[in-house]
């Protein structure tokens, strides 16, 4: 009995992580963990060098990487530094991705690596031809990562050993998400493209019109992501064609922010200083709120809740029917990386290397 209920609790725990860039394979950043009404900040870590990398927290533990070239793992609870692994090169954008008692991050360096969760060893490497922005994402058995080599690697998630290997015309700075036995990946080469996760094959591509460095969020059968061309696109997965395409009418700036898609809403950032939130069924605005700056974070989602970080330093919570604020926490330095939800908790990470968690006092 003692056995069945350890494990039930296991996995009630792990019900409520946030494990990898968004959340989910479907990269829809949504928490299945709820947050307290009203929170304050429980404690605070400086890593050293900044942070754009986003947080993933699983099994009571937060893992982030940085530009001083580290991973770090800290104790979700207290705060407290449990190791560092030491990478080839800094860490960007590529966000840590938890699975099977290993974490997994890119560096710009072009090396992806899988470390224990437990001690922070290395397990093995892998080398690209090029940096890597894009996180990793796991998917039975196999790690999916892009690089600026223009290819999106399939690796043994045991050994690293090469899969398979799709070459695109352009970098690889999205995130894979998938859905389906399917990888979509908004490119560089101004694509969306599915590919079968199996052997590698692309199903079908989407001339998206436009250089896109945010990933895909997918929900049903459509997919959304933001664009360099000032966009936002809804793709039909079933018909392969745009459906939808939503554009400030007077603030024309790219969205370089991933969407989170809550329900029947679209929620993105954009360059233009603005978080804007969309029907997801027309495109159609239903709000927007202006920050002080670009706004690089992705949101997260919890309940009627929305939280994400602006280069004005803020992270802000808002009501996700009206789009009023109902929490801001100035942290002093721009927040580009894209808050985790997990454990009943928030963390994010600030470009002066504090990385910040929330929560009931």
């Amino acid at each position: 009995m003692r056995l069945v209920a350890g494990l039930a609790l296991t996995a009630a725990l792990a019900a409520q992580d946030w494990p990898q860039f968004r959340g989910n394979p479907a990269l829809t950043g949504v928490a299945t963990s709820s947050v307290p009404e009203t929170l304050a900040l429980l404690w605070s870590l400086n890593a050293g060098e900044a942070i754009e990398s986003s947080p993933a927290i699983s099994g009571g533990a937060v893992y982030v990487g940085t530009q001083a070239g580290e991973l770090v793992a800290v104790d979700l609870g207290s705060g407290k530094l449990k190791w560092k692994y030491k990478t080839a090169g800094p860490v960007g954008e590529s966000s840590p991705a938890v699975a099977g008692g290993l974490v997994y991050i890119g560096d710009l360096d072009g090396v992806v690596h899988a470390v224990n969760t437990q001690d922070g060893k290395g397990v093995w490497t892998h080398k690209a031809f090029s940096e890597i922005k894009a996180s990793p994402m796991v998917f039975e058995g196999k790690v999916l990562i892009g690089s600026y080599d223009q290819s999106l690697y399939a690796l043994e998630a045991k050994t690293g050993k090469l899969v398979w290997k799709f070459e695109t015309s352009g970098p690889v700075h999205a995130t894979a998400a998938v859905a389906g036995g399917v990888t979509f990946v908004a490119g560089c080469d101004e694509h969306f493209r599915a590919i079968r996760i199996t052997d590698g094959k692309e199903l079908y591509a989407v001339a998206s019109e436009a250089y896109t460095g945010a990933s895909p969020a997918i929900g049903g059968q459509y997919a959304y992501f933001g664009t360099f061309n000032n966009e936002v696109l809804a793709v039909d997965l079933k018909s392969h064609k745009v459906v939808w395409r939503y554009a400030h009418p007077q603030r024309k700036f790219p969205f370089y922010s991933s969407a989170a898609l809550a329900g029947d809403k679209v929620l993105v950032g954009g360059r233009d200083k603005y978080l804007h939130c969309l029907d997801a069924r027309t495109g159609k605005a239903l709000w927007t709120f202006a920050t002080g700056s670009r706004v690089e974070s992705s949101p997260a989602v919890a309940g009627r809740r929305v939280f994400f970080g602006s280069n004005d330093g803020r992270l802000y919570v808002l009501d996700i029917l009206s789009g009023k604020t109902l929490w801001e926490f100035e942290a002093g330095a721009a927040l580009s990386s894209s808050p985790a939800i997990g454990g009943g908790r928030v963390v994010i990470g600030a470009q002066d290397g504090v990385l910040y968690c929330f929560g009931a006092k």
